[in-house]
């Protein structure tokens, strides 16, 4: 039986639309409320079968067509002994950013293999439990975002320090940025070598960059990790995803992925017009909208459906992450609709 999450990825005709949603596992859902425990989510993930539960439940209650990891973007740097933790209620935050060409030494070789074990024995217990047609999606975090959080030391809205860096220490900073690349390859190849067979690079702060800078400093770094990616796993589809990137999105097509991420603010059709009608896509529906409740989900959902036109390239999901407020009944019923309406 093939995946309907596999086939749009090829943009090959699949049964239906397929739909995931980022942050599908959280805490909009009770069952992830009752067992996820308290502390940060870094705990959760050392824990394979609490890990694989978390991941499974979107599964169960959606019938979403593919699972991804339950797993966070800063894991490599914290297995590492950086010093980075996830703090409930803020993200990722660590009390010794880096900031000299000393904090190099803290970002040690990643391996995989040694340091995070518990997350590809959470790979292999998902592939043994899910059917075919549900692909366990690997993710990373892309260099420049991880790097962010490292360098400002917690979520920012202004990205200072990490700027600063880059303009008055490029060298560090291409170093920087060469480390972390080394870091997302490892880490998404550990999980497909494990049985995952799709991934999604997360460049979630790429928009708060010019053109300029992003090509200049950080589209070599993202193009090496799918190069790199696409010669040890040519059959893994790569999707590439940032939040206010549309005056990048050419630049990040052009990095390698298979499928391009578009948040809420870039219409489908928009995106083909700029970048060629073979072009596939993931997204978009606004998170917010699905906040709205179903008739407004819903319409949402119709739209992009619409805006995609019947193109076999096409991967349903929202704009960005499901909000922690979101009602799930909303969530089930896009799903619903999603492969109602596109079932062939």
């Amino acid at each position: 039986m093939s995946a309907p999450f596999l086939d749009a990825a090829n943009s090959r005709p699949a049964s239906h639309t397929p739909v995931w949603f980022m942050r599908q596992a959280g805490r909009s859902l009770p069952e992830y409320r009752a067992v996820r425990g308290e502390g940060s989510i870094l705990d959760a993930i050392k824990q394979p079968d609490l890990a694989a539960e978390l991941t499974l439940q979107p599964v169960r209650r959606y019938g979403v067509d593919a699972a991804v990891l339950y797993s966070d973007i800063v894991v490599p740097a914290h297995a590492v002994g950086f010093g980075i933790d996830v703090s409930p209620g803020t993200g990722p935050v660590c009390t010794e950013p880096f900031r000299s060409a000393a904090d190099l030494a803290r970002l040690r070789k990643f391996e995989p293999e040694a340091d995070t074990p518990y997350v590809l024995e959470t790979v292999r217990n998902l592939v043994a439990e899910l059917p075919v047609q549900v692909p366990v999606l690997a993710f990373a975090g892309a260099p420049f975002t991880v790097a962010s959080y490292l360098v400002e030391g917690r979520p920012s809205r202004t990205y200072e320090h990490t700027k600063r860096l880059i303009h008055t220490d490029p060298t560090l900073w291409h170093s920087l940025m060469e480390r972390l690349a080394d870091y997302s390859v490892a880490s998404i190849a550990s999980q497909l070598a494990s049985g995952a067979r799709a991934f999604q690079l997360f460049d979630s702060w790429a928009g708060t960059l010019s053109r300029a800078d992003y090509d200049r400093y950080v589209f070599p770094h993202s193009a090496a990790v799918f190069t790199r990616l696409r010669e040890q796993f040519p059959d893994a589809p790569g999707i590439h995803f940032g939040i206010g990137c549309d005056h990048l999105l050419e630049r990040m097509q052009a990095a390698g992925p298979t499928v391009l991420g578009l948040d809420w603010r870039t219409p489908i059709r928009e995106a083909r017009a700029r970048m060629g009608a073979d072009l596939v896509v993931q997204g978009n529906l606004d998170p917010a909208l699905v906040l709205a409740g179903v008739d407004v989900a819903l319409a949402g959902t119709d739209a992009v459906l619409a805006d995609n036109g019947n193109h076999p390239g096409h991967i349903f999901n929202l704009g960005h992450g499901v909000n922690p407020d979101t009602d799930p009944d909303v969530l089930q019923a896009v799903v619903d609709r999603v492969h109602g309406a596109t079932r062939r």
